[in-house]
C-alpha cells in the first residue's frame, strides 16, 4: 500500500538494495520492506552451477567434431557481477532480464575459444581420444581469461562428456576400426597358430632329442654290454687257458709219474730178472733129472710120473711093459680129486 512492498530471499541469494542509486542494504538471505518507486533490487544466485555445453570444432584434417560437456562455476564476487550484468528483480522476485543466460553464454564462448586452437592442431582420431586434454585446456583458458575475471565468478571444474565425429565419419571410423580389429584378430589367430606350430615343433624337437638321447644311451648300453661280453669272453678264454694249462700240468705230472713208475717197474723187473737170473744161473747147466732129484719130492705119485716119463723117452728100447690097473686107477683118482 502506498508503494511499500515486502520481499524475501533465500540464503543462497545475495541481495543488493539500491535506493536513489545508493546501496541501502546488501547481503544473503535478506527479508525487508522497501519503497518501490525509488528502490531497485538485484538478486545474484550464490550457489554453484553446472553449465552444459555443446559446440562444434574442426580438426587438423578438416573433420568436424562435436564436443559435449559441462562447466561448474560459482559467483564469488556478486557486486562485480552486478556491475557487469543486470540481475534486477521485480516486486515478485522475478528477473526483469535473463542475463544469467548471457553469463552462461560468455563462459561457453571462452571455453570454446580455449578449445578451438587445440582441436585445430590435432587430427580427428586424436581429437576423439583427447577428452582429458580438452578439459585441461578449458580450465586453463577460463581461469586465465580476463573476461571471466571481470565477471566475478570462480571456475570449479570442467568435464568432457563426449567427443563425437559426424555420423558419416563415425561409420567410416567404425568400419576402419572394425577392419583393423579384424586384422588384429586375424593376426592374433595367426600368432596363436604360429605359436602352436612353434610349440609343436619344439615338442617334436624335444621328442626327437629325447629319442636321440635314448638311442645314444642304448648305444652306450650295447657298447657296454659288448665290452662286458668281450671282457667275459676274454676272462672265459683265460680261464680255459688256465684250465688247459692246469690239465697240461696235471698230465705232465701224470706223464712224469707214469714214466717214473714205468722206469721204476722196469728197474724193478730188471732187478727181479737179475735176481732170478742170478739165482737160476747155477742151475742153468744142471740136468733136469738132477734138479728133480734135488727137489727131493716125497710124493710117490710124482716119482711114478717121472718113471713113466723115463719109460716114454726110452720106449724104443723097451719091448713089453706091464702096468697094473690098480696103479693107474690110483693115479687117476688122485687127479680127479685134485680137480674137484
Amino acid at each position: 500500500m502506498f508503494g511499500i512492498q515486502h520481499i524475501k530471499f533465500d540464503s543462497m541469494t545475495y541481495v543488493l538494495h539500491f535506493t536513489n542509486g545508493q546501496i541501502k542494504r546488501e547481503g544473503r538471505g535478506l527479508s525487508f520492506f522497501y519503497f518501490a518507486p525509488n528502490s531497485s533490487i538485484a538478486a545474484i544466485p550464490m550457489g554453484s552451477n553446472d553449465l552444459p555445453f555443446v559446440f562444434n570444432e574442426s580438426t587438423n584434417d578438416y573433420q568436424t567434431v562435436t564436443i559435449q560437456g559441462q562447466i561448474s562455476y560459482k559467483i564469488s564476487n556478486p557486486k562485480t557481477l552486478a556491475d557487469v550484468l543486470d540481475f534486477t528483480v521485480n516486486d515478485n522476485g522475478l528477473y526483469k532480464k535473463n542475463d544469467i543466460e548471457k553469463l552462461n553464454q560468455r563462459i561457453i564462448n571462452e571455453a570454446q575459444t580455449a578449445t578451438s586452437s587445440y582441436i585445430h592442431s590435432i587430427k580427428l582420431k586424436d581429437a576423439i581420444r583427447s577428452a582429458k586434454a580438452i578439459e585441461e585446456k578449458i580450465l586453463e583458458g577460463l581461469k586465465s581469461s580476463p573476461a571471466i575475471g571481470m565477471l566475478g565468478i570462480e571456475i570449479l571444474g570442467a568435464n568432457i562428456l563426449a567427443i563425437q565425429a559426424t555420423p558419416e565419419m563415425a561409420r567410416a571410423l567404425e568400419t576402419e576400426t572394425r577392419e583393423k580389429l579384424q586384422q588384429e584378430a586375424d593376426q592374433a589367430i595367426y600368432e596363436r597358430r604360429n605359436f602352436a606350430v612353434e610349440q609343436e615343433r619344439k615338442i617334436k624337437e624335444t621328442e626327437l632329442n629325447t629319442e636321440i638321447a635314448v638311442e645314444e644311451k642304448q648305444k652306450q648300453i650295447a657298447e657296454k654290454k659288448m665290452e662286458s661280453n668281450v671282457q667275459k669272453a676274454e676272462n672265459d678264454r683265460k680261464l680255459r687257458e688256465m684250465k688247459i694249462q692246469a690239465d697240461i700240468a696235471v698230465e705232465n705230472q701224470r706223464k712224469q709219474l707214469i714214466e717214473q713208475k714205468t722206469a721204476n717197474d722196469k728197474k724193478e723187473a730188471e732187478t727181479q730178472g737179475y735176481v732170478i737170473e742170478t739165482t737160476l744161473k747155477p742151475y742153468k747147466d744142471i740136468d733136469w733129472k738132477t734138479l728133480t732129484a734135488l727137489n727131493n719130492n716125497p710124493d710117490p705119485k710124482f716119482n711114478i710120473s717121472l718113471a713113466f716119463r723115463q719109460l716114454a723117452e726110452n720106449a724104443g728100447k723097451i719091448g713089453n711093459l706091464n702096468i697094473s690097473p690098480e696103479l693107474l686107477e690110483s693115479i687117476l683118482n688122485d687127479k680127479k680129486e685134485s680137480r674137484k
